[in-house]
């Protein structure tokens, strides 16, 4: 299996795209119906409706698999990622860096917030301490604050595969169907659009206040700017190992961690500055894409699609896009 592929005129199905994305996000806002004409995020059913809008790409995209035919019969499973698992040692091991790296990823993006002056950082904790409290109802004693915090980080990795069964549901979508689908246009245009569209297919959510607060259209920028450059991370799992399965495990244990900074924090921050999907988090994403790109991380790609017939085969393979 070659490294570096770009295969001799591939077009992006551009109908099937447009179709996915009209659906995905069209599906995302029927799922979310009940909180805009109830009480918004306060709603009870919020609990269910998230979960099951992230199902909605994943949806949308057998949608387009089966009734667009995009891909053909016969690679749908290696378009899509999710198998074969080659070569194998890669697959694992981009799999343990997408379990392990998030986590890691958020406690920069902490540290570089507190640096920047967006948080206060109080490690004796009486920041969450009084949240949990406020929680708790009136007169029920509140627990060791600090076993708490450390119960809560300890369950960072068994909640990052948790958390991996709802991730499947967006990125066998995003990172399985659409990223591949738009691969013909470059390695680097394909990520910034998928980016685009994941953050805008969040709106629903984001305009009620979710990650960030804001319900106008600032908080989808903000959304926008934090799935293009997890994005770009998430894309460079799926492209450089050909398989959706290190994306999954990484989304996964990205929404694990994303919590951290609440434990730490003096006072309620503002997630649109110091959150993982916010300023510090793109700086810190930022600096970890380009020491990628500047190891040729990017370039060096196994084939996401069947192998060409030999009719087509003697055709050399076109360079990586820049």
């Amino acid at each position: 299996m070659t490294d570096r592929i770009a295969p001799r005129g591939g077009r992006v199905p551009w109908a099937a795209v447009i179709a996915f994305t009209v659906l995905a996000c069209a599906l995302a806002w029927l799922v979310c119906l009940p909180l805009w004409l109830g009480d918004g995020l306060a709603e009870p059913l919020s609990g269910v409706l998230l979960p099951v809008m992230m199902l909605t790409p994943t949806i949308a995209a057998l949608i387009v698999v089966f009734a667009m035919r995009v891909p053909p019969r016969g690679g749908r499973l290696r378009f899509l990622g999710l198998w074969p698992l080659r070569p194998a040692k890669r697959v694992v091991w981009l799999i343990v860096l997408g379990w392990l790296a998030p986590p890691i990823i958020v406690a920069l993006s902490i540290l570089l917030s507190a640096a920047l002056g967006f948080v206060q950082l109080d490690f004796a904790f009486s920041g969450f301490a009084a949240q949990l409290e406020s929680a708790l109802p009136p007169g029920t004693p509140l627990p060791p604050v600090g076993v708490v915090v450390a119960a809560q980080i300890a369950m960072i990795p068994v909640g990052a595969i948790l958390n991996s069964v709802f991730a499947f549901g967006e990125e066998l979508g995003w990172r399985g169907w659409l990223v591949p689908a738009l691969r013909p246009m470059g390695t680097w245009p394909a990520l910034l659009l998928s980016g685009v569209i994941w953050g805008l297919w969040h709106s629903p959510v984001i305009l009620l206040g979710y990650n960030f607060g804001r319900t106008d259209v600032t908080g989808v920028l903000f959304m926008v700017g934090g799935c293009v450059a997890w994005g770009i991370l998430l894309g460079w799992l799926r492209l450089r190992s050909a398989s959706v399965w290190p994306a999954v495990i990484a989304h996964g244990s990205l929404n694990a961690a994303a919590g951290l900074i609440v434990l730490v924090a003096a006072t309620q921050p503002d997630m649109a500055l110091a959150g993982p999907l916010g300023v510090a988090g793109w700086i810190v994403v930022a600096v970890i894409i380009a020491v990628l790109a500047l190891t040729g991380q990017f370039r060096a790609q196994p084939e996401l699609a069947a192998p060409a017939r030999p009719a087509e085969a003697s055709a050399p393979p076109l360079p990586d896009a820049p």
